[in-house]
C-alpha cells in the first residue's frame, strides 16, 4: 500500500470515528424534561350570567410544580362566621377562615381508608358558635377477624370539640358505631346532616359487593361464604344500621337518644330505634329541609343496562324525599317500586317478583325481623338511558345523584350575593359522573311543582357552568351555594375545587335551561 493510499485510509477512518463520537453523543445525550403540570386556570366556563364561582381552595403550584393539595375532599359545613370546614377522605379536617384561600389543618382523624372508607362525614353542631362541636363520620382503623376468618371493622359518628384552629382529639364522644365486613367493597355512605330539631341523621351504604353473578341487578346471593354478596344482610335488615339513613339526638354530654318517630320503636324485635329510613343502596349525599323536616338523600344505583324478566328492572339512580320514616325498598325494589325477582343463585332459578306491600325479607342473612314495612316510590329516578319522565337529568355517562339543600329566599337578609328569589322553595340535587346541578322546584306541599304544562319544573342550574364532578353541596348562612369539585379523574386529581357560588345581580337573570 503507497503513502497516499495509507493517507487515505487514515482519513476515511478518522471521519468516521468523528461521525461515529458525533452520533453516540447525540445519542446519549440528557433526554429533555417532562413538562410539568400546568396549575389549571380550572377549565370550563366558571361564570354564567350573573352567577360566578369564587374559588375557596383548589389544587395549587409549590416551586413550580402542581401537587394534589386538596385531596379527596368529601363533605363541607359552613358556620355562621363564614369558616368553611371539609374533610378529606384520608383524616384531614381543614378549615378555611373568610377572605382565606391557604387552609389551617384543624385537625387529623386516624382512620381505615381501604375499599370505599375513611373520613366521610362533617356536620357543625346547630349550636357551634357557643359549643365548638363537629361531628364527623369516619372508619376506624382497626380491623378484626372473627370466628369465620372474615374481616369486620367499625364505622362511627363522633363528636369533637374545636379549641382555636385545633381539634381535640381527647374530646372523642362516639355517639354511633356501624359494623362493617372489611372483605369486599363496596358502598360506605357517611353524610351527616342536622334538622331544625337539633337531630343529626347519618347516612349509610349496603355494604356489598354488587357485581359478579348479581349481574347489575339486586345483590340476593345466600349461597354460603357469599355475604359480602348479599344485601338483605344490610339494607333490607332491620336489625342493622348499614344501607340507613340513621337518626340520633345528640346529648349535653356527648351520649345519644332516640327521637320519636324514627321508623322502628325503642324495644320492638328484631329492628334498630336509630333507623329512620331503610332500603338504601349507597345513601351518599343527603339533606334536610330546614323548615319542613323532609329528609333528601340521592341513592346510587345498581349497573343492570336493561330490564330482566329473571332478575328485575334495569338500574336506576334515586332522588328519594322522606316526609317521614318509612322503607324505600332496596334491595327487593327500585325506583317507582319496579320489583326484583327473587333469585337462587345456587339453581340459577327464578321465584316471583317481590311484593312492596308486603316485603319479606327470609334470607338466612337477617338478623332482624322477616316482615318489612312497605316500600316508598322515589321521589326522582332514572337509568342510564335517556328519561321521559324527567328529561332533564338526560346526557352524559353514568349515573352518581346527589341530593343537596332545600332554599327559601329570605327578603330579610342581609347579604349581598345570596341566590335570588326565583330559587325560593327549591331542591337543588346534583350528579358526580353527568356534571350538573338541578333546580328542582317544590310547591307548598313538598311536591315536585309543575309549569303551565304540567311537566315537572326541573332545570339545570347555571347550565353555561362547568361543574368538575359535585362531591357535596351545601346552603351557607349567606344565602349561597357551597361546592366540592372532585376534578376529572376518580381520584389524584390537580383541578379540585371548593368554591362558593355567588348571585352579583348583574347581567341575565336567569342562570337556568331546560324548561
Amino acid at each position: 500500500m503507497n503513502c497516499r493510499s495509507i493517507s487515505t485510509l487514515i482519513a476515511l477512518v478518522g471521519a468516521t470515528l468523528i461521525s461515529s463520537f458525533t452520533l453516540f453523543a447525540q445519542n446519549t445525550q440528557t433526554p429533555p424534561e417532562k413538562p410539568k403540570p400546568q396549575a389549571p386556570a380550572p377549565s370550563g366556563p366558571q361564570s354564567d350570567g350573573a352567577f360566578r364561582k369564587v374559588i375557596l381552595d383548589t389544587d395549587r403550584e409549590v416551586n413550580g410544580e402542581r401537587i394534589d393539595a386538596v385531596k379527596d375532599p368529601m363533605e363541607l359545613a359552613v358556620a355562621t362566621d363564614g369558616r368553611v370546614f371539609y374533610v378529606e377522605r384520608a383524616g384531614a379536617v381543614k378549615m378555611l377562615a373568610p377572605d382565606s384561600k391557604t387552609p389551617v389543618v384543624v385537625g387529623q382523624i386516624p382512620v381505615f381508608t381501604g375499599l370505599e372508607d375513611g373520613l366521610l362525614g362533617l356536620a357543625l353542631d346547630p349550636n357551634f358558635a357557643t359549643n365548638s362541636w363537629i361531628y364527623l363520620f369516619h372508619s376506624l382503623p382497626e380491623t378484626a377477624k372473627v370466628a369465620d376468618g372474615s374481616k369486620t371493622g367499625e364505622n362511627v359518628v363522633s363528636r369533637y370539640t374545636l379549641k382555636g384552629d385545633t381539634l381535640d382529639l381527647a374530646s372523642q364522644k362516639v355517639l354511633l358505631r356501624v359494623t362493617t365486613q372489611r372483605d369486599q367493597c363496596c358502598h360506605s355512605g357517611g353524610s351527616l346532616a342536622f334538622d331544625a330539631a337539633g337531630n343529626l341523621y347519618a347516612s349509610t351504604g349496603d355494604n356489598t359487593h354488587p357485581h359478579e353473578d348479581s349481574n347489575g341487578y339486586a345483590p340476593l346471593d345466600r349461597r354460603p361464604g357469599r355475604m359480602p354478596w348479599n344485601s338483605e344482610k344490610s339494607s333490607g335488615n332491620a336489625n342493622d344500621l348499614r344501607g340507613k339513613v340513621n337518626r340520633i339526638h345528640p346529648e349535653p354530654d356527648g351520649t345519644a337518644t332516640i327521637p320519636k318517630g324514627n321508623l322502628f320503636p325503642r324495644g320492638t324485635p328484631g329492628t334498630r330505634p336509630e333507623i329512620y329510613a331503610m332500603g338504601c343502596r349507597n345513601a351518599f349525599r343527603i339533606s334536610v329541609d330546614g323548615r319542613t323536616g323532609f329528609l333528601y338523600w340521592g341513592d346510587v344505583g345498581p349497573d343492570a343496562n336493561g330490564a330482566s324478566p329473571t332478575r328485575g328492572p334495569a338500574g336506576f339512580d334515586e332522588v328519594n324525599q322522606a316526609r317521614e320514616a318509612g322503607n324505600f325498598g332496596w334491595p327487593y325494589f327500585i325506583a317507582d317500586n319496579k320489583p326484583y325477582v327473587a333469585y337462587d343463585f345456587a339453581m340459577k332459578v327464578s321465584g316471583k317478583p317481590f311484593d312492596a306491600l308486603h316485603p319479606v325479607n327470609d334470607s338466612p342473612l337477617n338478623t332482624g325481623t322477616t316482615n318489612l314495612p312497605p316500600a316508598q316510590p322515589a321521589f326522582v329516578y332514572y337509568t342510564y338511558g335517556p328519561s321521559t319522565r324527567f328529561p332533564v337529568v338526560n346526557g352524559g355517562g353514568g349515573r352518581t345523584a346527589m341530593a343537596g339543600p332545600v332554599y327559601y329566599f329570605d327578603e330579610n337578609l342581609k347579604a349581598p350575593y345570596k341566590l335570588p328569589k326565583e330559587f325560593d322553595r327549591t331542591l337543588f340535587i346534583y350528579e358526580w359522573s353527568r356534571n350538573w346541578i338541578i333546580a328542582v322546584h317544590l310547591d307548598a306541599e313538598g311536591s315536585i311543582a309543575k309549569d303551565a304544562t304540567g311537566k315537572p319544573r326541573m332545570e339545570r342550574f347555571c347550565p353555561n357552568m362547568t361543574f368538575k364532578r359535585p362531591m357535596d353541596l351545601e346552603l351557607g348562612p349567606d344565602g349561597c351555594l357551597y361546592l366540592i369539585e372532585n376534578g376529572t379523574a376518580w381520584s389524584g386529581n390537580l383541578d379540585t375545587q371548593i368554591v362558593r357560588i355567588e348571585y352579583t345581580g348583574d347581567g341575565p337573570k336567569h342562570a337556568a335551561a331546560g324548561r
